[in-house]
């Protein structure tokens, strides 16, 4: 094996290698999020009760 870190593969910063990030820039967005969240709150208590 070589040291030379170009036979390694690329090197990304820790800003490039970051993982997505949730983007709701527009209402709907924010509402169906929203929506989202609530309905697994809903869900799971549904599971629990019955």
């Amino acid at each position: 094996m070589s040291s030379d870190p170009d036979e390694n593969g690329p090197v990304f910063s820790a800003e490039q290698a970051r993982q997505g990030e949730i983007i709701l820039r527009t209402r709907a967005r924010r509402i169906i999020f929203i929506a989202g969240l609530v309905g697994l709150v809903f869900l799971a208590l549904l599971v629990w009760w019955v």
